[in-house]
């Protein structure tokens, strides 16, 4: 096959943190990847492994010049608006954005003969959890409008994929982190508002303190448990599920997840001992819609991807990312 026929995957937001990382697990197995992104809040030098094509998800006319002219095999979506607080200020924007736009991603590539996608999904879709760990078979049931956006999104899917319009994957990632292990690519927010990042800039002096938003949840040390996941892990879930849907027919949601949580306060611990700097906490009021703990149960992408964390130990999440933070 010609690889414009078996090997060039598009990309949108692959100028962003978890697409560019995508972007250089995909030309590591051998794909081309075309990065696709308005960067509005992505990086142009952060397109490092294939060209970038700029333009909007919502541009009906750009995304059909871009099918045409690359012919993908594939399109991995990464291009959304995810701020939780953003969302709840300012929803119209985000259903714009993640719904219309992903609606009119969807129809061009159907146009285009194009039936196998990618989605960059979120533990948001869960809402509150009923039970511990998340399997994918709990309800969605989001609390803000940036879940309900991506959970809007996953119905469209299904509804596509049941008169096999479309073969999907959509991927429920937990709390993305850490940095390229070879120091090429990191996270670049503007704001920024994950935490580790946050209290890396405290470690590093560009911020006076962190805050904690609650300290007296049903945790054990009364801080949010989060289940975080090495961005280089997430890529490689990218390229495993891609290889299985270029191979198969079906559709699947899988969590992504290390299966394990650190409290707010354990992060903060770890990151002292990383950095060898003292960070100044802000004890602040809880934020509404933040639940006590998310972790996932990740049996099912072991199982039928073979997929596994490598780098996720929360020292090697926190190391590279105090790398990047500290040579960039």
């Amino acid at each position: 096959m010609e690889l414009s026929e078996s090997k060039t995957i598009i990309v949108t937001g692959g100028a962003g943190y978890i697409g560019s990382h995508a972007c250089k697990a995909l030309a590591n197995a051998g794909y081309l990847p075309v990065a696709y992104d308005n960067l509005s809040r992505g990086h142009d030098w952060a397109v490092k492994w294939g060209p970038l094509e700029k333009g909007d998800i919502l541009d009906s006319d750009r995304l059909s010049e871009l099918m045409k002219k690359y012919q993908p095999s594939a399109v991995m979506h990464f291009a959304a608006l995810a701020y939780v607080g953003e969302s709840v200020t300012n929803p119209l924007l985000y259903y714009h954005n993640n719904v219309v736009g992903t609606y009119t991603l969807l129809r061009t590539m159907l146009r285009h003969n194009i039936n196998k996608f990618i989605f960059s999904s979120t533990c948001a879709v869960y809402g509150d959890p009923q039970e511990l760990p998340l399997t994918e078979s709990h309800r969605r049931s989001p609390v803000n409008p940036y879940g309900n956006t991506k959970a809007m999104v996953e119905t469209m899917l299904e509804d596509l994929a049941a008169i096999e319009q479309i073969s999907f994957i959509s991927l429920r990632y937990f709390n993305a982190a850490g940095a390229d292990t070879e120091g090429e690519i990191g996270e670049s927010h503007e704001p920024e508002t994950h935490l580790i990042p946050l209290v890396l800039e405290v470690a590093s002096g560009k911020r006076p303190h962190i805050e904690i938003f609650g300290n007296d949840y049903d945790t054990p040390d009364g801080t949010c448990v989060r289940d975080y996941i090495h961005v280089t892990d997430l890529a490689d879930a990218h390229i495993k599920s891609l290889e299985y849907i270029l191979d198969n027919k079906g559709s699947e949601f899988f969590n992504l997840g290390t299966e394990y949580g650190y409290s707010v306060n354990e992060i903060i611990e770890n990151a002292k001992h990383i950095t060898n700097k003292e960070i100044d906490v802000k004890i602040k009021a809880r934020r509404p819609g933040d639940p006590p703990a998310l972790i996932a149960d990740s049996s099912k992408i072991k199982k039928i991807l073979n997929w596994k964390s490598k780098y996720s130990n929360i020292n090697q999440i926190l190391s590279s990312a105090w790398e990047w933070q500290k040579n960039n």
